[in-house]
């Protein structure tokens, strides 16, 4: 399918997408048990795209039953590393051909603009799943330091059946985060996504049959938290669990790991990163563009978005009029229009929860600089403008608290020590930024940072050969790179005798 040029041209080959709404179980597309569904709205109109599968506990048991069996039989744990890295690298395939698909869905479902889905978010699952599958059959065992009569040998062997939960944003990108080293080291798969927007993840499931990932191995029920993704997590017969999302519901699954079986669990939970800019910063003006785009980049629903940027005091006047100016120009549309910046809000629960973090910025004293509005109302759609807060206390609200929108808090420091103070000031720790032409300063406060991830002079860098993770209470274990799998594998010593 060729890319799409116009708004018209991307609305025409929406009308055409065919979009599963059942729960994958042993290869079969099922209704609920209990028969309930429910409407899966677009953020874009407000129009139901279609009714969902709205899956339960015994939904969940029929899931973790067939994902148990497929581990225990060996249909795909006990295939060659070599053999399931060809059929992940076939699904990666289906998924590249699917691309357009893909992306409209993504979009329609949760509203972020078409152009990021099929240039990010594709984009990143097909990088994902491509190099976790050439990983796989490089990762080698080892052999332990033994005396001449002992033969000691550490492997790795997967989990055994894992249970994914994943969030609303980045609905198929996270779950690729998941699936894919949880599949390529040869465990089995319950995929519970958002009830916010589950379309893409059936879509998924649907490809990763057609490229061979055998039934039972990867199964997906939709459903919500209480009701799907609970029972998911107090499941006895499950192995691990993955998640991805708001710091009190991972808090929630460590108490339900608690409660049933200790299963392995990790979490990539909130976030308030500080995006720190010193008045030797080589360029404020590239610096101001960066730090709008690092807030306002798909709507401001990014676990890592720049929501705190700390300027320093000498600087600070000049600098917010451009990041002001720089955030004028990233407003709201269809996310169908050719470079749309931002599109809308994930639903409406979610937009009047950011107005409300807005209505509390004004109500303590924060000088509102640009935006603050609802917008696009006429379309039914949920849309907020970018919004930039001045002179915020560390204390405020906006300041402390992950609002998950366009909300831009900006805070002024006096110098290093108290940049560093303000920043690490937080429950958070999954990432944050600075700007400085100093390389000993940058150096000194990377170190200093309590993150798990530091850019300098430029926001969201790394790719799948770095990990990715938070300190602090957002969260434990590390996405991407080869210490992801760790997350989905059982480390094993076997000692032999010899002679």
């Amino acid at each position: 399918m060729s890319k799409p040029e116009t708004r018209a041209q991307w609305q025409q080959l929406a009308d055409q997408v065919q979009l599963r709404n059942q729960c994958l179980i042993e290869g079969q597309w099922v209704a609920a048990a209990s028969g309930r569904g429910f409407g899966c709205i677009s953020p874009i109109d407000g129009r139901t795209l279609t009714v969902v599968a709205d899956g339960g506990g015994e939904d969940i048991d029929r899931a973790v039953a067939s994902a148990r069996a497929a581990f225990e039989d060996g249909r795909w744990s006990k295939r060659t590393p070599t053999e399931r890295k060809q059929s992940l690298l076939r699904w990666a395939d289906l998924i590249e051909a699917n691309a357009v698909d893909l992306a409209l869905t993504e979009s329609l479902d949760m509203g972020k603009p078409v152009a990021d889905a099929l240039n990010i978010d594709v984009q990143g699952t097909l990088r994902c799943i491509r190099w976790t599958a050439e990983a796989v059959d490089k990762v080698y065992g080892e052999v332990a330091p033994t005396g001449h009569k002992e033969l000691g040998l550490i492997t790795r062997e997967p989990l055994g059946v894992i249970g994914a939960i994943v969030p609303w944003n980045f609905p198929m990108l996270m779950a690729s985060w998941k699936l894919a080293p949880a599949l390529a080291t040869g465990n089995s798969v319950v995929l519970k996504p958002s009830e916010k927007s589950p379309l893409s993840a059936l879509k998924l499931g649907e490809l990763a049959l057609e490229a061979g990932i055998p039934a039972g191995v990867f199964n997906i029920v939709t459903g919500h938290g209480p009701s799907a993704g609970e029972p998911l997590a107090l499941h006895m017969d499950v192995d691990g669990l993955v998640f991805t999302g708001s710091t009190g519901v991972g808090r929630h699954l460590l108490q339900c790991a608690g409660r049933s079986n200790l299963k392995r669990t990790y979490l990539e939970c909130g976030g308030k990163s500080p995006n720190i800019v010193f008045a030797d910063a080589p360029d404020l003006k590239r610096a101001a563009r960066a730090a709008a785009n690092a807030i306002f980049f798909n709507q401001g629903e990014v676990c890592t978005a720049a929501s705190r940027l700390l300027v320093e005091s000498s600087i600070r006047e000049e600098f917010v009029a451009e990041v002001v100016k720089a955030g004028r120009r990233l407003q709201p549309q269809h996310p169908f229009e050719p470079g749309a910046a931002m599109g809308a809000i994930v639903d409406e629960g979610q937009m009047e929860r950011v107005l409300g973090f807005i209505a509390k910025g004004q109500s303590q004293g924060a000088e509102l600089a640009l935006g603050g509005q609802r917008t696009l109302v006429d379309t039914g759609g949920y849309y907020i403008e970018p919004t930039i807060f001045d002179r915020v206390q560390p204390q405020h609200s906006i300041a402390c608290e992950e609002i998950f929108g366009p909300v831009l808090s900006v805070i002024e420091f006096s110098d290093e020590v108290d940049a560093l103070r303000i920043a690490n000031d937080s429950p958070y720790g999954l990432a944050a930024g600075l700007w400085t032409a100093d390389i000993n300063k940058a150096h000194r406060v990377a170190r200093e940072l309590r993150a798990g991830s530091v850019w300098v002079n430029y926001w969201d860098g790394g790719d799948m050969t770095a990990p990715f993770g938070g300190y602090k209470q957002s969260g434990n274990g590390r996405d991407k790179s080869l210490h992801a799998f760790d997350k989905y594998t059982e480390m094993k010593a076997t000692w032999i005798r010899l002679g």
